[in-house]
């Protein structure tokens, strides 16, 4: 059955349908996007590298799933040293999408996450610098094993437009998830950024070229300084911001766009806790992702499935879609 088939069917709660008693963690289970999740807890795109880099330290199979690092055409050597700097609010990083590039992980990293996952779901991180690249990388990696999904970064800078992010005008937006759509029959999730000026419509607009997901929200652009030096604190320069200062940015952004469209949203930004993932369930996420929180402390999103499991224990949920957009709030 075509997946998007599936995620138009309107669920009680925000593109969530009904999940079979008895699957693992049931109480956890979600249905997003027609893919069954064992619990709603993923790794952000770009900490959990493919997979293999973290076998040793966390249970993959215990989690939801991850979002891989991000995929381009061609093998990307990424930014400059140093990529990543600390700040009492979280980190700043500007790795510049580094990665082994498509024909790499179709041969070499989803093979692994194939024959090591038997319950985590795993999404494919695309991105590129032209609109097409975009629908290459789907189409390359669409039949392969290892993967259930795709995650368009839309927030990489267009070269064709002058380094505008492709989800910022909403013609370009269009022909990327369009073209990615036609490229697979698996469902396509797209990652907007909180700089957007109206990252709502931005959704519909993915939506109606398409989308079955949206991913909200990518980091925030910002700037560190070296005080010994008097120069930027990452090799690039400016970079993007992350971690906990950004709850409050993802919670308001997921909010906007779960009413704004009626399909799965995964809330990402500052999560460290099972309340701070609550918080974007309740707001309508149906998946969260751990970014910032898991580079510190890899077992972080397995404790956050344990706290989910024990909150719904003590205020007596029997489901976790019981909580998602219950957010009492009129504006």
């Amino acid at each position: 059955m075509d997946p998007r088939t599936v995620s138009g069917r309107l669920g009680e709660r925000r593109g969530t349908a009904a999940v079979n008693a008895g699957s693992p963690n049931s109480r956890l289970a979600i249905e997003a996007a027609g893919l069954r999740f064992q619990n709603p807890v993923l790794l952000a795109a770009g900490t959990a590298a493919y997979g293999r880099e973290l076998r040793d330290v966390v249970e993959l199979d215990r989690l939801g799933g991850l979002v891989t690092k991000a995929v381009s055409p061609r093998p990307r050597v990424g930014a400059p040293a140093p990529r990543v700097a600390e700040f009492s609010g979280g980190m700043i990083n500007a790795v510049g999408l580094a990665n082994p590039g498509m024909a790499v992980v179709r041969d070499s990293e989803l093979p692994w996450l194939a024959s090591h996952l038997e319950r985590a779901r795993v999404l494919v991180n695309v991105v590129g610098d032209v609109a097409d690249d975009f629908a290459t990388v789907v189409a390359h990696l669409d039949d392969a094993e290892g993967l259930h999904g795709f995650e368009l970064n839309v927030s990489c800078p267009n070269v064709k437009a002058g380094g505008m992010e492709f989800g910022a005008d909403p013609d370009t937006l269009r022909d990327v998830v369009s073209r990615a759509r036609k490229a697979t029959r698996r469902p396509v999730f797209v990652k907007l950024s909180p700089t957007l000026v109206d990252i709502a419509r931005t959704a519909s607009v993915a939506v109606d070229a398409g989308a079955d997901g949206i991913t909200v929200v990518n980091t925030i652009p910002g700037l560190m300084v070296d005080l010994e030096t008097r120069r930027p604190a990452l090799g690039f320069g400016s970079g993007g911001v992350s971690g906990v200062s950004l709850l409050p940015v993802g919670v308001l952004a997921t909010w906007r766009v779960a009413r704004a469209v009626r399909v799965p949203v995964i809330g990402v930004g500052g999560i460290t806790s099972a309340e701070d993932a609550l918080q974007y369930l309740v707001a309508g996420a149906s998946l969260v992702a751990l970014g910032t929180a898991s580079m510190r402390d890899p077992r972080v999103a397995e404790r956050v499935v344990h706290g989910l499991e024990r909150w719904c224990e003590q205020h007596a949920v029997h489901s976790i879609r019981e909580v998602i957009g219950t957010l009492e709030w009129t504006p």
